[in-house]
């Protein structure tokens, strides 16, 4: 019987992480503000997810802030401290990204996350689908040797992506290529036959609406994540 496919989910907090594991989730996202596209999580959230569930299946998003991939030297620096912090916890992975002006492959900041990094799991994010040039960053993500590259195929969902990230996959050698960008259940089974090692989804509902919000407060409910959700999308990864 062939293995299952990898199902990934975006989590912001333990119960997401236990929710999304116990629904067949196969590994993790951990991030926080996902609605900027995530941010780097505190430490208290990273050590309590990590006691929550099996630690080699938590990749933790280290993205510093919104507002593009392009990094100055302080931010490249912080990084990499952030992501020997969420190692040195017991982190199986780490999720990041940094592009030049100009669009390309940021490979100084990238190299310096890989070192920092050091037996972890490197995962390049969506970063690569902002660039001027997704597949020749596609391509540099390659030769760089990096573990594992989350992309739509330069889409604004992967559905839409398909033509490109059957190209990547044909020529991804041991990278593995895990579509992610509004991904939902049904369209999980045309990702995979495009050659997709996996699929990344968020599998996320609003909640909390009755909680009192307003000025100071942002907006009302927060998003959970939601097992049926994962379910669904396990069961289409078959």
């Amino acid at each position: 019987m062939p293995a299952p496919r990898p199902v990934e989910i975006a989590v912001q907090d333990p119960a997401g992480a236990r929710a999304a594991i116990a629904a067949g989730a196969a590994r993790l996202e951990l991030c926080q503000a996902l609605d900027v596209g995530g941010l780097t999580p505190s430490l208290a959230t990273l050590e309590t997810v990590l006691s929550a569930v099996d630690p080699s299946t938590v990749n933790v998003l280290v993205r510093p802030r919104g507002g593009g991939f392009v990094y100055d030297p302080d931010e490249v620096a912080l990084v990499s401290a952030d992501i020997r912090a969420c190692v040195d916890r017991g982190a199986g992975g780490v999720v990041v990204g940094a592009l030049t002006s100009a669009g390309g492959l940021d490979v100084d900041a990238l190299r310096r996350w890989r070192d920092a990094a050091g037996p972890a799991t490197l995962v390049f994010h969506r970063a690569v689908d902002a660039s001027a040039d997704p597949s020749a960053v596609f391509d540099a993500l390659v030769a760089e040797r990096v573990d594992r590259v989350l992309t739509s195929g330069g889409a604004p969902r992967s559905i839409d992506g398909l033509a490109t990230l059957a190209a990547f996959a044909s020529r991804s050698g041991d990278v593995e290529v895990m579509a992610g960008g509004g991904v939902q259940p049904a369209d999980i089974p045309a990702l995979f036959a495009a050659g997709v090692d996996a699929v990344h989804l968020s599998a996320r509902s609003r909640v909390g609406h009755d909680a009192p919000s307003g000025p100071g407060g942002g907006s009302a409910g927060y998003d959970a994540t939601d097992p049926a959700l994962v379910a669904e999308a396990v069961a289409a990864a078959g």
